[in-house]
């Protein structure tokens, strides 16, 4: 069994496309995964898909018409608990910024690869069993910031630090580990769902952004230390002097910015 096999365990699907030969193909590889699946042809009433016990649907909203909108967001608000991944032909970036407003998961643009759909599918399921594994802890407090898994949100002082959801996954997963260093490779996986590509800056980026946030709500302490050539570990330390600056990071993540694949719409969809 591959890592991510063993990861996500056999899952319960539902996919609502009527692409024969995109389903085909699909449908041989969830057979292979073992995954539970049903393949709809049209719209079903959210009571149905609530009696299905899924763990995602995914939707072409080409199929479901004049209704795809309306669909998707009671199905969305119907169904907290679901993950729902559009999957779907050419769409603006309005399209897809309405649509993961409304509640959707991840939105992936046909043609693409069944493969790529079943990693997404995968990512959406463990970032919501970690987020049902986070609402049964209580919060961590580290320093002076107190983070609050299930406000999805982190405070000093009971001021918001005002980060966004995927600065605040990063933050929590860093505390979590406890004072361990975390690998970049590592860093990715887990919050972004799927594998690094070679050159990708996304995580010392990020990285960096969070640091910023942290030392300007809390500047007496400093929290994220960088292991150069490796990653980062999260331990709260009282800045040597006030008005310490940074740790320097230069180093580890000078780039072209402009270079690293964008997260403008998870900025548009979380503020």
């Amino acid at each position: 069994m591959t890592e991510r096999a063993a990861d996500v365990a056999p899952l319960r699907l539902a996919v609502i496309d009527t692409d024969s030969g995109f389903v085909q193909v699909l449908t041989k590889r969830l057979e292979r995964l073992s995954w539970e699946h049903r393949v709809l042809a049209s719209a079903v009433p959210v009571e149905t898909v609530v009696a299905m016990r899924l763990n995602a649907i995914v939707v072409d909203l080409a199929v479901l018409g004049p209704q795809a909108w309306d669909y998707l967001e009671r199905l969305c608000s119907g169904l907290p608990g679901l993950g729902v991944l559009v999957c779907t032909g050419q769409s603006t970036v309005a399209q897809r910024v309405r649509g993961l407003r409304l509640g959707a998961d991840d939105w992936l643009t046909k043609p693409c690869h069944p493969e790529e759909l079943i990693a997404r599918v995968e990512a959406v399921v463990r970032r919501r069993r970690r987020a049902e594994a986070r609402s049964a802890g209580g919060p961590i407090t580290a320093g002076e910031i107190e983070i609050r898994s299930d406000r999805f949100q982190a405070f000093v002082r009971g001021s918001s630090i005002d980060l966004t959801r995927r600065e605040f996954e990063l933050i929590e997963l860093l505390a979590g580990a406890e004072g361990r260093v975390l690998e970049r490779e590592e860093i990715y996986q887990r919050v972004w769902g799927y594998a690094m590509a070679r050159g990708d800056r996304s995580v010392d980026v990020f990285v960096r952004k969070l640091r910023q946030k942290l030392e300007r709500a809390s500047p007496g302490w400093r929290y994220i230390h960088t292991h150069f050539g490796v990653g980062y570990r999260f331990s709260p330390e009282p800045a040597v002097a006030e008005g310490t600056a940074a740790e320097p990071v230069v180093a580890d993540v000078a780039h072209d910015e402009r270079a690293v694949p964008s997260d403008t719409a998870e900025h548009l969809i979380v503020p």
